[in-house]
């Protein structure tokens, strides 16, 4: 892609049959010099798409020099490229696991951040207190330590964020020690051990499937002597042994209350860049994700790689066509064969269920230019730079791979997110282009734009603007150092946009896969 991108339609690879648009473009705008004679037949809009030559029915229709699907008709130069003459098809990928593994970046060893190092040697970019409810049956009464426990209270602590009651709407009907139980107790048990978690409670109902004393056990959220009850624990608390919800509330708003001093003796400190987990995102993604937003955050992923940091993909319906760009880069063939294996496990989920992961694309996305998934997932594997692949993690899986690594989850926000935080991540980075308007705790999220008319429209939502690669004539490395920049300046304490509005308590979705019993 060229460095600056300033023409009203830009042409993304050499081998591309179709053109992008930068603005809206009226009937009659002329195909840029060097494209066949011809002028749009339609008026299109930013981020989509235009035939640049003619393209017969049952053709490939290539963007990023790759195919995002087939011609379903026959398409004129200057057409307009989108659902109604485009189609998914079949893909036949050829994996090549290992063939393509780039070298190391230089590397960089001289720089910190501002963050917080625990006791065990964790570094954290928050501090925050949870309440960490095994059940939907415990949701509220978490939420009423919360309120008890209100912002007067928390501002008497300054270096305490926070209380986050994490809520969420399973714990129970599924099988015990089932794939569900145990996905979510991994969950659970990542954030009550998360960094930037400074203490917390565990609340349960006490009768639900996803019992605490599973939790505790299966996880080792305290130290045992291997014979005490975990439910013994004062930091495991269930509603029906305390004595109903107003006891509760009371209980836990004491317990953390004789936490906060505690919780807030820790400071700021410098803390090498290499300590940071970065968990990438992209969502109310438009056609122009692909071509500013996530390549600007590669650009910053391949920096925090040679910071010695980690840098983490996630999505999994979301590289589904585009695997191939990465099993290429794996460190190993067993790498490849294990995102392979998680594409094959989705198909069959999805089989399940009759569905296709080509629904993925949403509603917005399809307005924003993104036709089919195997286009959305070109554009959203830019997220992951050009290192090597070194782990593929499932679910909430604790990330302790340095690097470029991917982990496995849903391609809807939440639950991504949430895996990654589970899984480590101490800053995540999301970008966006019809304008996700996002936040998480205990981890910050910083929200990337991918075009100016949103980040214009949401300046109170938008931390940085990549709709300047369109039309300022910044180039996406300058927009990848700036996001780099961005991410140690809020890992040091910088607020986010989201933030400062006081998102992310509602934002914890554990990812639910199994039957409702």
């Amino acid at each position: 892609m060229p460095a600056v991108a300033t023409s009203p339609l830009l042409r993304l690879h050499p081998d591309d049959n179709i053109l992008i648009a930068t603005r809206m473009l009226p009937v009659g705008t002329s195909l840029p010099e060097g494209e066949l004679a011809g002028a749009t037949r339609d008026v299109i809009d930013l981020g989509h798409k235009v035939a640049a030559k003619g393209i017969s029915a049952g053709e490939p229709v290539r963007k990023f020099g790759q195919v995002i699907g087939f011609a379903s008709e026959d398409v004129a130069v200057g057409d307009w490229v989108h659902s109604h003459n485009l189609s998914p098809g079949e893909l036949s990928l050829d994996y090549a696991h290992a063939s393509e593994v780039p070298p190391p970046p230089d590397p960089v060893t001289d720089r910190t951040f501002q963050g917080y190092r625990r006791a065990d040697g964790r570094a954290a970019t928050r501090n925050y207190v949870a309440v960490v409810t095994t059940v939907n049956c415990a949701a509220t009464t978490a939420k009423q330590v919360a309120k008890r426990l209100d912002h007067s209270i928390v501002e008497g602590f300054e270096n305490v964020d926070g209380i986050i009651p994490l809520t969420h709407s399973a714990g129970c009907a599924f099988q015990f020690d089932g794939e569900d139980h145990r996905q979510l107790s991994r969950t659970l048990a990542g954030y009550a051990k998360h960094a930037n978690i400074g203490a917390y409670v565990v609340l349960g109902l006490g009768c639900e499937t996803g019992h605490p004393s599973y939790l505790f056990r299966e996880h080792d959220l305290v130290q045992l002597d291997g014979t005490a009850d975990p439910m013994d624990s004062p930091l495991c608390v269930t509603i029906q042994d305390t004595g109903g919800i107003g006891r509760t509330v009371d209980h836990v708003t004491g317990q953390l209350r004789d936490m906060l001093p505690e919780v807030n003796k820790i400071e700021r400190e410098p803390v090498p860049v290499t300590e940071l987990i970065v968990g990438t995102e992209c969502g109310g993604s438009d056609g122009n994700s692909g071509v500013t937003a996530n390549p600007a955050v590669g650009i910053a992923s391949d920096l925090l790689v040679a910071h010695g940091a980690t840098s983490i993909l996630s999505e999994t319906t979301e590289v589904y066509g585009a695997e191939h760009m990465l099993t290429r880069r794996a460190v190993s063939q067993e790498v490849g064969e294990k995102l392979v294996e998680r594409i094959r496990w989705w198909e069959d989920h999805c089989r399940k269920f009759g569905v296709v992961i080509d629904n993925n694309p949403s509603v917005g996305n399809k307005r924003g230019g993104l036709t089919t998934i195997y286009e959305k997932s070109l554009g959203a594997v830019a997220k992951g730079g050009s290192t090597a692949l070194r782990a593929v993690y499932e679910y909430a899986e604790p990330v302790t791979e340095k690097g470029f690594v991917f982990m496995d989850t849903p391609g809807f926000d939440p639950p991504s997110v949430t895996g990654m935080t589970a899984g480590g991540a101490n800053v995540i980075v999301f970008t966006t282009g019809r304008g996700s308007c996002f936040g998480s705790k205990p981890s910050p999220t910083i929200k990337v734009c991918t075009n100016t008319p949103t980040y214009e429209r949401l300046p109170d939502d938008m931390d940085l603007n990549a709709g300047r690669i369109l039309d300022e004539g910044a180039t996406v490395e300058e927009l990848g150092h700036e996001i780099f920049e961005k991410v140690v300046s809020v890992a040091s304490g910088e607020k986010t946009k989201s933030e400062l509005q006081g998102l992310g308590d509602e934002e914890f979705v554990p990812w639910r896969i199994g039957p409702m019993l």
